[in-house]
């Protein structure tokens, strides 16, 4: 497989059956967690969020790596794994010119990805991360995954949310 693959679904979605899964997304380099795919999270697992909390309050502490372009990898159940990218600094606010995505954080972040599901032999799962609230386009997106996950070897899909029929327009 030397392209990323596309499915419709729900990234959260994804069993262990057929082998390790990791589950990756950005988040913001400010501590917050609540909208965007974060909520998708949140609502089937409770611990990336309280992981990602506590990597954030101790982020001062010896060891803590908190910071543009560090993973976290948190199993939440046998054979799934949610990975924390740290991929934008701050969150999108009103009057704000520059979108908070930061490509850079994000390569490093994607190689270290790599590294994690190479070690469990996994493949890598994620919705079109950094297109939503990070502000970011998937023109820019989809290479680095391509270059950092794809290239390395990792099995890698990208899961969109069907649209709903009733969210479309009458014709």
């Amino acid at each position: 497989m030397n392209m990323v693959q596309y499915a419709v679904g729900d990234a959260t979605a994804v069993s262990g059956s057929d082998g390790p899964k990791v589950i990756a997304h950005v988040c913001n380099d400010i501590g917050g967690w609540g909208r965007g795919f974060v909520a998708s999270v949140s609502q089937r697992w409770k611990a990336p969020e309280a992981a990602y909390r506590t990597w954030y309050r101790e982020r001062g502490r010896p060891g803590n790596d908190f910071a543009l372009g560090a993973v976290q990898l948190v199993p939440v159940e046998d054979g799934i794994w949610v990975a924390n990218m740290i991929g934008q600094r701050g969150i999108a606010r009103r009057g704000r010119t520059d979108a908070p995505i930061r490509y850079e954080a994000l390569a490093t972040a994607l190689t270290a990805l790599a590294t994690h599901c190479n070690r469990l032999g996994a493949s890598a799962h994620l919705p079109r991360i950094g297109c939503g609230l990070a502000g970011g386009t998937w023109d820019r997106v989809e290479p680095l995954l391509t270059a950092h996950l794809v290239a390395r070897g990792i099995a890698t899909t990208v899961h969109d949310v069907p649209v709903l029929r009733s969210a479309l327009p009458a014709i």
